[in-house]
Formats: C-alpha cells, structure tokens, sequence
C-alpha cells in the first residue's frame, strides 16, 4: 500500500469526517454533513480509505445491513460510496480496498451486495459479484383507474417535523417478506436529509409517510413508511390525483392489486452486484431504494 495509510470507522475523527465529505462532494455532489451532524453516522456505517498526509483520497464504505429476502432475515453487507479523487485514480485503490473489505467480511455475513454505475460494471465481477436484474413494479391506472380520495396531506421538513420523521425511521415496520430492510433507521435519515427532503408527505389520516413525486402523470412512490400494517389501495387513493396515469414504486411490494405489472428491468445506472454462497434473489424483487448506500 506504499506510502498511503489505510484508516477505517473514524467518524469520531472530525477532520478525516471533513475529508471524507469533502470527497463525497466532489465525486457524487453529496454533503454529508447534516446527516452526520445530526448523529447519524452510526456503528453500522464504516468507511474504509487511504489518506495521504491527512486527507482522504480513496475509499469504499460498507453498511451492515438487517435483510429480509423471502422471509429470512439474513445478515448483509452493503458496499457503497466507492470514490477516488481525480489526481489518484487509475493506481489500483479502489480495487485493494475492496480485498481488505472481502477479506474482512465475506464469511462474515450472508450476502454482501452493491449497486455500480454503468462506468464500473466490469470492476465487480472479478472480486466474484454477480449481476441480477431487479423489476420495477408499477399499476396502470388508465385501466382500471383508482378513485381519489381527499385526504389531509401535509408536506413534512426536517426542520419542523424532525420528531416525528425520527420516529417512523426508528420504528418502521417492513414492507415486503419479498426483499426489505430492517433497522435501516440511519439510512433512512440520511434520505430524509440529503435526498428526498424536498418530496416527504405525511397522510394524517392514515398516519403514514409517503415519500413521492409525480412528473407528467406518473406518481414516482419511493417508499411507504408506516408504524403499522396498511391498506395500500387507501394510500394510494389518497396520493393520486386525476391526472394520475401510472404508479411506479420504488420497491417489492407486498400486495396485488389489479392492473400492477412487474417487469425485469436492466439498468445500468444503478445495477445490482451481490456475492453469496447460495441464491437468494429469484424472480421479481426490488431492493428499496431509501436502502441503497
């Protein structure tokens, strides 16, 4: 490893917290910084880089991760936030984290899984990680069209509604026995904050977060976050407006309803890698997307 030094878990150590985000920002245009600030960064988030003269140039982080795949909790790692700046790249880094990492976990875990962009999907494979395709599962309204219901929706803000946005992170129940995650509360927060806290709504009636965007007639559901067990036709009834064409949910639904289709979906922006000693992952399934790292 030369005259780079490998350090891990230091989210206790300010100024290697300052390079990490300082990084992340440069690569993916992420600030960290109100998810950590707020505490967030917990023991189940470690990165692993190589700092030069203090500061962070290489890195491959992992998430221990609670899964339920087809109703068996399983221990996971995920593999995230995989980044190198500019002037160190093309020098192996990414490539010995990642078998310091493997050697670290792979017989320490269930299944460890990642999601690649279309520059890297050649990288994975060699450290033994297979492709699988997700579905994206979706419901055509324009055949058998949901009646809207007027409900109370109040849009939620980290600023005025943090208790109960931490409440429901905390104490979400799964969705799906398909494919889902268990206390995934700092990951959660960290969509909260950073990535959807522009599209978090709030169905009083119904007590339950819905976080959505709709574009052009399609309703965009990124998660469904509820305490307790949910009709999922009176959700939707009281998300989808009149020119509401179609619902694509960003997850394995747990339900069937009339006119829902699922449909295998390669992509390669944000592709599926997972390494394990059996198969897990058959058919049609989605990972959450509030559970990517």
């Amino acid at each position: 490893m030369g005259k780079y030094e490998l350090v891990f878990d230091y989210r206790y150590d300010e100024s290697l917290k300052a390079s990490f985000n300082d990084l992340a920002i440069k690569t993916f245009g992420l600030d960290f910084r109100d998810w950590y600030n707020k505490g967030y960064w917990n023991d189940q988030y470690i990165p692993y880089s190589f700092v030069k003269e203090g500061k962070v140039i290489a890195n491959v982080s992992i998430s221990k991760m609670s899964l339920v795949i087809n109703g068996e909790r399983l221990n996971g790692i995920q593999i995230g936030t995989v980044m190198t700046d500019e002037n160190y790249r093309n020098q192996g880094l990414s490539k010995q984290l990642m078998r310091a990492i493997l050697k670290k976990y792979e017989d320490a875990c269930d299944v460890m899984y990642l999601f690649a962009n279309n520059t890297v999907l050649d990288f994975y494979p060699k450290f033994g990680f297979t492709r699988i395709h997700e579905s994206e599962f979706s419901l055509d309204l324009t055949k058998k069209p949901i009646q809207s219901n007027k409900a109370n929706i109040q849009r939620l803000t980290m600023e005025q509604d943090f208790a109960i946005l931490e409440n429901y992170a905390k104490n979400r129940q799964v969705n799906s026995s398909i494919v889902d995650v268990e206390q995934n509360e700092s990951l959660l927060m960290f969509y909260f904050t950073i990535v959807f806290h522009h599209a978090i709504y709030y169905l009083e009636d119904l007590e339950i977060i819905v976080l959505m965007e709709e574009n052009e007639g399609v309703l965009n559901i990124y998660d469904i976050i509820s305490i307790r067990p949910f009709d999922a036709e009176t959700v939707l009834a009281s998300v989808v407006k009149d020119t509401t064409k179609k619902v694509v949910f960003y997850f394995t639904p747990d339900f069937a309803m009339e006119g829902m289709t699922a449909t295998i979906m390669p992509n390669d922006d944000d592709t599926l890698f997972v390494l394990s000693k059996k198969p897990l992952l058959k058919g049609n399934f989605m990972f959450p997307l509030t559970s990517h790292c």
